[in-house]
């Protein structure tokens, strides 16, 4: 849950202007031309990056069934799957992208900051890798506008991967496997902008889907309880659902971490990493902004908020609710939104437990 307020407070992506919250998630599809010869690999731009997120129906409310899979290339996907799981994308070896976004613990390591290569400690909470796809835009601070500009970060923070394209890409060009995928895939050498697709295109595959909610949704009046109806009431009533609507229940508009009291005043004083959108756009309104997290596993993902500060569910929603709605909530509610919350989820797709060979 966050703010109850109808208009996210933060910069749009391209840092302009604001982003009126709606029931209606952002759309994620990009549909580019291009034609192929037979037989010929498509070029980067010819595929579909992204599954289309449908706006909201009315008969829906706010939240809005996961979309059925979008068309991915099969090699592509595979490809990626193996570059996630490679330790090598790391400056010692040590660490892949699986590290931090284990597919078999819900994309998460559930510590408070990542932990990167020797040792070194993340600037925040990790994010999961499910789901991804739908967010408008990738990390707390919405910086990265696609999956491929995103890998740019983690490649480079010394705090992560802590290692460069030049050097990750001469790692891999000396190996005679992913020479001939990379020239099976792509028509082309192993090269930045491959292996970002690559590895994009396989993140678009890792997906939660079939939730119980989902079926409530779609109209099995039996696949929630009598409790989780309730929270699902309570979430709707008491203003979560102004920010956490669309499909991913969250990830299409930025708002203010303390949006009816001061958050940060309460809890001492601020990093720089507490800053969120204004560290991207440099505008005062934007201290304190990030972008809303998508509650689709929140069951799954502690500890919660960008810094990983709230070690439980229960006790993140009576936060919430004070500080974004300024509610204090009984016990009973507490628990019945958490039952509601904990339905959202589903089974993941693309991969989930998977090892890099």
């Amino acid at each position: 849950m966050t703010a109850a307020a109808t208009t996210a407070a933060g910069a749009t992506p391209d840092g302009k202007g604001r982003a009126p919250g709606t029931w209606a998630a952002a759309g994620v599809v990009l549909l580019l031309a291009g034609a192929c010869g037979p037989g010929r690999p498509a070029p980067l731009a010819a595929l579909p990056r992204e599954a289309p997120e449908a706006s909201a129906p009315d008969a829906y409310g706010p939240i809005t069934p996961i979309p059925a899979a979008g068309p991915l290339d099969p090699a592509r996907a595979e490809l990626g799957r193996r570059l996630f799981h490679d330790v090598r994308l790391s400056h010692d070896d040590s660490l892949s992208c699986a590290g931090c976004h284990p597919l078999d613990s819900a994309g998460v390591d559930h510590q408070v900051r990542a932990i990167g290569i020797g040792g070194a400690r993340g600037e925040r909470n990790t994010s999961t890798v499910f789901n991804a796809a739908l967010n408008f835009r990738q990390f707390w601070d919405g910086r990265a506008a696609s999956l491929e500009s995103q890998i740019d970060g983690p490649i480079a923070n010394p705090s992560e991967l802590g290692s460069s394209w030049d050097e990750v890409t001469a790692k891999l060009r000396r190996d005679p496997g992913y020479v001939r995928a990379f020239a099976a895939a792509y028509a082309s050498p192993v090269t930045p902008a491959a292996v970002r697709d690559a590895i994009a295109t396989f993140e678009r595959t890792l997906v939660y889907r079939g939730s119980r909610f989902d079926r409530f949704l779609e109209g099995d009046a039996t696949a929630l309880s009598s409790e989780e109806r309730a929270g699902y009431q309570l979430f709707q009533r008491l203003g979560c659902a102004s920010c956490h609507q669309g499909a991913n229940v969250g990830g299409n508009m930025f708002e203010r971490l303390g949006a009816i009291r001061d958050f940060f005043a309460e809890h001492g004083a601020p990093s720089e990493s507490d800053l969120g959108r204004f560290n991207v756009t440099g505008r005062d309104d934007d201290r304190f902004v990030f972008r809303v997290p998508s509650l689709r596993l929140v069951s799954r993902t502690a500890p919660y908020l960008h810094d990983g500060s709230l070690s439980t569910l229960a006790e993140t929603i009576v936060i919430m609710a004070s500080y974004q709605l300024g509610r204090h909530l009984p016990a009973a509610d507490v628990h019945s939104i958490e039952l509601f919350l904990d339905s959202l989820a589903g089974t993941p797709e693309g991969g989930a437990g998977a090892t890099a060979h």
